[in-house]
């Protein structure tokens, strides 16, 4: 036996307490690689449950990155909900003041909407309406937090082979204080364009609301109904081109209140076009159906129900229930004070190290304590991780990995019998 796997056996690896985890996690296949770095599939051996692990690298090489990985894990702790993706835990870094990784134990969702979509042509009414509902009783309760999420698209929303969806992706989300200044709070607004609400495509409105997200989630429901995008825009003004083909060029009231006076006059020069009869654009389909997705993709979004109001449409008559519908406590403006000041790269290592804490509650509270020894390095299972992440990559890379089974989306049930969930 080599000497580092006698170590591993007889030291770290069998420290299974706060202060490590060598052998909690058995990792197993590479499901997915990113800008970010890379996902790996495991199973936590305490609870035998299937996760996905998510090494993200270097996350300190620019501010801005780090502080949009802080945000969206502090959001994901404090938006627990079953249909938002939930951090189950976040490895102990070996010291505080050094790491550059983080490993993010999320559950395990077997595909996402996009490829849902692509590999399923037999989609039916009861798939979609599902879809939307939990779509919808997400974000409902995101909305009620005062959070905006933003990049909703098929690709953020997590998928089950048992129909449930999560919706994941929250590093562009905000969380929208009365007093917070519009314009400081979108003016990273990079969002995916397809799904963009028509007010972002030329800052047409002084203040934006949640129905940006409504927007969103009426282009995605758009999307299963007929398997492709609503509106593909290829930039900016012909993604407008699309929106105003199907919904008509809007009406003077509505371009008196456009604040971006370029935006202001391109829209009152647009040749008129009058609205597409959405009964002839989504032929075959529920009325109810057809009439709810208008309202989601009402160009003012003054028209738009919230997600509330959706969720008590008379489409889902069969299965809206309040008490599976919460709503959530509004965000404290402290777990957001970070947005409000300049931060240096060792400003957001410490934070990062404070929601990391959140997941080992021993070492937070000597940390709270002030017992916390800053540079003592404790038994930690980022480096057998990294050697493992690093040997399953490489494989990856050569091709030699295949994707697993469970990554595999199969057709989905044709009945949709999770309605309780």
């Amino acid at each position: 036996m080599q000497a580092g796997e006698h170590r591993r056996k007889s030291g770290v690896a069998n420290f299974i307490t706060e202060y490590g985890e060598a052998q909690r996690y058995k990792v197993l296949e590479v499901i997915g690689k990113g800008s970010y770095g890379v996902v790996c599939s495991a199973i936590d051996t305490r609870t035998n449950e299937k996760v996905a692990i998510k090494k993200i690298n270097d996350i300190f090489e620019h501010v801005s990155d780090a502080t949009r990985i802080l945000r969206e894990i502090k959001l994901l702790r404090l938006l627990r909900h079953p249909d938002v993706v939930e951090i189950k835990h976040i490895l102990l870094p070996p010291s505080r003041r050094e790491f550059k990784d983080i490993y993010v134990v999320f559950e395990l969702m077997e595909s996402d909407l996009h490829q849902v979509i692509k590999a399923n042509d037999d989609l039916m009414p009861e798939h979609y309406q599902f879809f939307l509902y939990q779509l919808l009783r997400g974000l409902k309760f995101i909305h009620t937090a005062n959070v905006f999420h933003r990049d909703l698209k098929p690709k953020n929303v997590l998928a089950n082979a048992n129909c449930k969806l999560k919706i994941c992706d929250f590093g562009l989300a905000r969380v929208a204080f009365n007093d917070a200044p519009t314009a400081i709070f979108w003016t990273d607004y990079v969002a995916t364009r397809w799904y963009r609400a028509p007010e972002l495509c030329g800052s047409f409105f002084s203040r934006y609301t949640p129905a940006i997200d409504i927007w969103s989630i009426g282009c995605i429901f758009a999307e299963t109904i007929t398997r492709k995008p609503l509106f593909p825009g290829k930039n900016v003004t012909h993604q407008l081109e699309l929106i105003t083909d199907l919904l008509g060029t809007p009406s003077q009231d509505v371009i008196s209140r456009v604040r971006n006076e370029k935006a202001r006059r391109y829209l009152s020069t647009m040749s008129k076009k009058s609205p597409v009869p959405f009964s002839e654009k989504f032929k075959n389909i529920d009325p109810l159906a057809r009439n709810l997705l208008q309202k989601m993709l009402a160009f003012d979004p003054k028209d738009r129900p919230s997600a509330t109001e959706a969720l008590a449409d008379p489409y889902f008559q069969s299965m809206s229930h309040l008490q599976r519908e919460p709503a959530a406590n509004p965000i404290s403006r402290m777990e957001f004070e970070f947005e409000r000041r300049r931060l240096t790269r060792e400003d957001v290592r410490e934070l990062i190290y404070r929601e990391i804490l959140e997941y080992h509650p021993q070492m937070k509270m000597e940390y709270v304590n002030g017992n916390d020894q800053a540079n003592f390095m404790y038994p930690s299972a980022v480096d057998q991780f990294r050697r493992q992440f690093a040997h399953l990559e490489e494989h990856y890379a050569k091709g030699n990995a295949m994707v697993p089974l469970e990554r595999q989306h199969a057709s989905l049930p044709r009945l949709v019998v999770s309605f309780s969930c």
